[in-house]
């Protein structure tokens, strides 16, 4: 019976190609059309290593990552021998991971992209002794982390001449990277070419760097960059708002920084800017990448429940409860009005208050660089979705007064980190170090903070960090009411006292 039949062979052929075409159709955009970060159930993992959606925008591919540094070791001169990645600017990196802390991973448009997320800013480390094993806290700044020498790394490496094709495939072959075609002669030229000209592209849009001195570890310059979203003029913009650089602040206990004494909001970020915690950590997001088309809401929503409760963690060494004692006392006759009764009592007249800069006296280059309009701007932004639309922003016309819940994890002070520890702020201006280095992690029990006239640390060369340079200034905070006037027995009550928080 099968002898009789006739095959229409065009209609075959026609049915192969259609299947091939199907087929070729369903790899593609099964590879090229997934959409799919590296996910974490704890939420610790998730805090350090899980995606917010920058990857989608600005996400590095994973292997050009790994080969910057190795490609351009010139631009990272402090880099050691057994250094992984890029440690030598502050990143950490823990036992067995190839990402540091704050790096997170997404499969997107066909290519595994990373880009950093909140904890790379919010999380640090702290050691005993030159000796002693750096331990992770989340949570506090990331007081090591030289969040402009990593931008400047990346640009300056990506648009050298020999960030190409031809250099890198064979670089990342050697660090193994195992590429298949696709990805070795369509994926990865690409993807070089888009990462120079969008890293490029966001190069002139952070035009305000090249107006600024070196931030030194633990620090940013967040609303100056937040103008670049809006594609600020820099050549217009006034010589007194280029420079707003402040230290990373610590993301502990956010539930209780969303109402003070009088009912009212708290006032938050270093000027009081805004007085809504949600607000506040979806324009931090920006940071990561996170903008109104690629954000990841319910990622963030899961480091925002667990931030509300998550405590500081406790003063690890050994106090002294006699002298706390005695340091108690003075605490709430100066301080507690402005800073709360406890590390965990919040309540003060002051706390949650925006301090007039004229009562307070500090640095203002951080207080003039936020300005009405980048307000005016910061509103339209979600502008078509009322539930996370920025309705809070405003100007202030000074810094607001903060609990200083884990105060002892939060050295160098003042909202630009020009005061190394807590017993050097309880002098007056003329006091304290006029030149210290910045990005150690050995602590410092005795003056609370962490160490500062030592030029080194794990062999590298630390950040000196001069008050004398614009943005840097270490004045205020300061005279009868600031307890700078007390006896040297006194100041160092308070300080035995501060580390019960």
């Amino acid at each position: 019976m099968l002898a009789g039949l006739k095959i229409n062979w065009w209609k075959v052929v026609l049915l192969a190609f259609v299947g091939l075409i199907v087929a070729l159709g369903l790899y593609l955009g099964t590879r090229f059309l997934t959409d799919r970060p590296v996910e974490y159930d704890n939420i610790e993992q998730h805090f350090k290593y899980g995606s917010l959606g920058g990857e989608r925008n600005l996400g590095i591919p994973y292997w050009l990552w790994k080969a910057v540094p190795e490609l351009c070791p010139d631009l990272l001169p402090n880099r050691g021998p057994d250094d992984i990645g890029l440690e030598s600017i502050g990143m950490v990196y823990e036992p067995g991971r190839d990402l540091p802390v704050g790096v997170s991973m997404r499969r997107h448009l066909g290519i595994d992209r990373v880009f950093m997320n909140c904890a790379v800013c919010h999380s640090s480390t702290v050691r005993d002794s030159e000796q002693g094993e750096p331990r992770l806290i989340l949570g506090m700044p990331a007081n090591r982390f030289r969040l402009m020498e990593f931008e400047k790394t990346f640009f300056s490496c990506m648009s050298r001449h020999d960030f190409n094709s031809s250099n890198l495939i064979p670089l990342v072959d050697s660090m193994g990277a195992e590429l298949d075609l696709i990805d070795r002669y369509l994926v990865y030229p690409i993807a070089i070419w888009m990462t120079r000209e969008r890293l490029s592209l966001l190069e002139t849009r952070l035009g305000f760097f090249k107006h600024q001195p070196e931030w030194g570890p633990g620090r940013v310059d967040t609303f100056n960059a937040a103008k670049a979203i809006f594609n600020w003029d820099w050549s217009k913009t006034a010589a007194g708002e280029m420079i707003g650089t402040a230290d990373f602040p610590s993301v502990w206990n956010q539930g209780k920084r969303k109402v003070r004494d009088d009912g009212m909001a708290m006032e938050l970020h270093w000027d009081g800017n805004n007085d809504a915690v949600e607000e506040r950590n979806l324009s931090a997001a920006f940071g990561a990448g996170a903008t109104p088309t690629n954000i990841d809401h319910g990622a963030l929503a899961r480091i925002e429940d667990w931030l509300l409760t998550l405590p500081a963690p406790p003063y690890p060494y050994a106090i002294n409860r006699e002298l706390a004692a005695q340091g108690k006392a003075l605490y709430l006759d100066y301080c507690a009005g402005c800073h709360g009764q406890s590390g965990s009592d919040f309540s003060g007249s002051r706390v949650g208050h925006v301090e007039p800069i004229e009562h307070i006296g500090t640095d203002r280059w951080r207080l003039d660089s936020y300005t009405a309009e980048l307000a005016r701007n910061q509103a339209t932004l979600y502008a078509t979705d009322e539930q996370y639309r920025f309705k809070r922003f405003h100007k202030t016309q000074g810094y607001a007064n903060m609990p200083l819940d884990g105060i002892w994890l939060r050295s160098p002070f003042l909202h630009n980190g020009s005061v190394p520890t807590l017993r050097d702020l309880l002098e007056p201006a003329s006091g304290r170090p006029a030149f210290f280095y910045r990005g150690n992690d050995i602590y410092d029990r005795d003056k609370l903070g962490f160490v500062s006239n030592q030029p080194t640390a794990y062999g590298r060369p630390l950040f000196g960090f001069d008050v004398s340079v614009d943005g840097n200034g270490n004045q205020g905070h300061e005279g009868a009411r600031y307890g700078t006037e007390l006896s040297a027995q006194q100041k160092d009550a308070i300080v035995e006292y501060l580390k019960t928080f």
